[in-house]
């Protein structure tokens, strides 16, 4: 990120020394330290979270295209499976063409036996 060498640090260093003097120098040290330390780890947990999101949201559309995949083979095979059915009725449809007596009731039903059960 930053691109500070030896001499950069000299400078800063000397710069401290003079701002704070030599008594005050190790606690602001420590004190920045800290600082630094607490921005490292909240970028780190910020990373953690923004990596742990974008695994969610490829996972989620990993699950999203594994099921249009399913469901769209799922509509296949019931479409294949439905012509396959529809093939011998339309064959059977188109061999019978036989008429339908006048009362519109296929021939078995026309004829109706009834018997009658009498108590012992």
């Amino acid at each position: 990120m930053f691109d500070i060498g030896f001499w950069e640090l000299c400078l800063i260093a000397v710069v401290a020394l003079i701002v704070f003097g030599p008594e005050k120098l190790p606690e602001a040290a420590r004190s920045a330290g800290l600082w630094i330390g607490r921005a490292r780890r909240f970028m780190a947990t910020v990373k953690q979270e923004i990596d742990r999101e974008l695994h969610l949201q490829e996972a989620r559309d990993a699950i999203k295209r594994s099921e249009q995949s399913s469901l769209h083979q799922f509509l296949e095979e019931t479409k294949t499976g439905l012509n396959e059915l529809q093939k011998p009725i339309i064959s059977a449809t188109d061999n019978e063409k036989t008429p339908l007596p006048a009362n519109n009731l296929p021939p078995a039903a026309t004829t109706s036996t009834v018997h009658k059960i009498e108590p012992h």
